[in-house]
């Protein structure tokens, strides 16, 4: 098994989140009390490191995962390259320089954010429910795939929209991006993540692929901390 255990008996599971938590609390501690500028810098590092830990646990690489990366890196960035200049998804922002290179003003790295942040939503939302729908009385029985999609794509378009939610004032403090006007986050904004969400969660839960991979979950809930301990403390 891709995800049984390893020498020394840890997991691939157990050792990426080991390094997640690992290079998140060490972001953590050096924005809030060292070198903020330079742990700033490092965030497209981190992001990308996460990226390929999600791989690392994935427990099947096949075409149809690979597929799904390049849907949710290529809609990610055209959507938010749309965003940036015409200001008619999402609203009036523009990015910083510090989340690095960059196509059309968008960084490249936002394109492998949406992967991760559509990737752990959807996988969480199938590890949450997965016993509550399986145990669904055999009367729902024939309505069971309709469950899991609306699931899978309400459920993890919403988890999507309060990630953002949480991300958002921190993302500004730090310099990631800024919004025009009097530089508050726009409701339309959050309407805009809810869509394009659902849409690519509706391409993930259609794809066949292994969508049990623990790392997600954990990852998802250290970002989550991560970002709410800034949004606190900073």
């Amino acid at each position: 098994m891709h995800n049984s255990q390893l020498q020394f008996g840890f997991t691939r599971i157990q050792i990426a989140t080991t390094i997640a938590v690992l290079f998140h609390a060490i972001g953590l501690v050096g924005i809030l009390f060292f070198n903020r500028a330079f742990f700033i810098q490092t965030t497209s590092v981190n992001l990308l490191l996460m990226f390929i830990l999600i791989g690392y646990t994935q427990s099947d690489l096949n075409k149809n995962i690979l597929l799904f990366i390049m849907i949710a890196f290529g809609v990610g960035m055209i959507i938010e390259m749309i965003g940036t200049q015409t200001g008619y998804l999402f609203g009036n922002y523009s990015y910083g320089k510090v989340l690095g290179p960059s196509i059309n003003n968008v960084p490249i790295i936002i394109g492998i954010n949406w992967f991760i942040v559509i990737y752990c939503c959807g996988v969480s939302i199938n590890l949450l429910l997965h016993k509550i729908v399986n145990q669904l009385s055999e009367i729902t029985e024939k309505n069971k795939p309709i469950i899991k999609l609306l699931s899978v794509v309400v459920d993890g378009a919403t988890l999507a929209v309060a990630f953002d939610w949480l991300m958002e004032p921190v993302a500004i403090k730090l310099g990631f991006w800024k919004w025009g006007g009097d530089g508050s986050v726009p409701i339309f904004n959050y309407i805009c993540w809810f869509i394009a969400s659902s849409i690519l969660l509706y391409i993930f839960h259609q794809l066949k692929f292994d969508k049990r991979n623990k790392f997600a979950l954990h990852l998802l809930m250290i970002q989550a901390m991560f970002f709410l301990i800034l949004r606190t403390l900073l």
